[in-house]
């Protein structure tokens, strides 16, 4: 049954239609279900190296994408695999990333904190902390001297907002008015370091001012929030106004990669934040507003397992490269 849209309504509920807040709903199980085959995966043995858990934040990836266009872009982070997810990645292609297998999205040469779908818009994460900042900027300026109309929307996490090239991409972006959005995914602890031991000012996105942009800080976990703020600034961009700062507050549940041990965070406070687990509380909303029931629900979560068992296997069947050929897409080739 569909209610008529009124204007006291929340925001999701007048912007999006059922289906689209049902698929919002099934990107959260399905960035929650990767992260959770991953860490598995890697338990197992069948991952090497490390990773960056993103679960718990799931809300903030998957609302921050809703208002983009098919062909606006992003830039991520090291723990970018919600992005990825939230931007439309095949997650048979990023666990094959992931297995360092040929048929991954790098052809196994970026692996969990290298990923990029550039024919979905995403220009790709980057284990440098404020690295893909810059990165955003270029593909903004682009957008503009080409006209093309592309919004570029541009993730970061609390450590890079004390990073230079956060200052200076922010400024120029400013100054040529470029259609970007930065959006810092503030979950409290860049590494090991709390955001009151690194940062001097209450909010991040109070660095905005500095710039003359729009700065706004919104609970991330909150889907109607960071969807109306981001909708907000990808107007603003797209009207060429220039960027905007949104500060989404959030939190991993998971340390800061596999090594990390907790210790510089109390158990209860872990706990807290899982109470408050932001797909539980989406899923709450959706069903309160009559846009599902708690069956609907069931049964996206059994195919969102499916899909991840699915996505596992093939990764684990695909081939590997071959050692004669390690440099192959590594380096652009230039054709005479």
């Amino acid at each position: 049954m569909t209610k008529q849209k009124t204007q006291n309504e929340p925001f999701a509920l007048k912007k999006y239609s059922s289906q689209q807040l049902k698929d919002a709903l099934r990107k959260m199980y399905l960035i929650r279900k990767f992260e959770e085959g991953a860490e598995n995966c890697y338990t197992r043995g069948l991952i090497h190296g490390t990773m960056h858990l993103s679960i718990g934040q799931e809300t903030s990836a998957v609302g921050s994408c809703m208002p983009l266009a098919a062909d606006d872009q992003i830039t991520s982070t090291h723990r970018g695999h919600g992005h990825c997810v939230a931007k439309g990645a095949d997650v048979a292609r990023m666990f094959a990333e992931f297995f360092g297998k040929e048929t991954g999205y790098c052809k196994g040469r970026g692996g969990s904190m290298h990923i990029a779908d550039v024919e979905k818009g995403n220009l790709g994460a980057n284990g440098i902390v404020a690295g893909g900042i810059p990165i955003a900027v270029g593909a903004a300026l682009t957008s503009k001297r080409l006209n093309t109309g592309k919004v570029i929307l541009c993730f970061f996490g609390d450590g890079a907002n004390n990073e230079g090239a956060f200052h200076e991409s922010l400024n120029m972006a400013s100054i040529w008015k470029l259609p970007v959005v930065f959006i810092c995914e503030n979950n409290k602890y860049g590494m090991s370091t709390s955001i009151e031991r690194s940062t001097s000012i209450k909010n991040i996105s109070d660095r905005a001012a500095s710039y003359s942009m729009p700065g706004v800080t919104v609970d991330g976990n909150d889907f109607n929030s960071i969807t109306q703020a981001v909708d907000t600034a990808v107007k603003h961009a797209r009207n060429g106004n220039g960027p905007s700062l949104i500060e989404s507050l959030t939190y991993r549940w998971r340390g800061h990669s596999k090594s990390d041990r907790n210790r510089y965070r109390t158990k209860e406070e872990i706990n807290e934040w899982i109470e408050r687990d932001p797909i539980v509380r989406f899923s709450s909303f959706l069903i309160e507003n009559s846009v599902l029931d708690a069956k609907d629900v069931k049964e996206i979560e059994a195919s969102v397992e499916a899909e991840i068992e699915s996505a596992i296997e093939f990764a684990r069947l695909s081939p590997d490269p071959i050692m004669s050929e390690v440099s192959r897409n590594v380096y652009t080739e230039i054709k005479a």
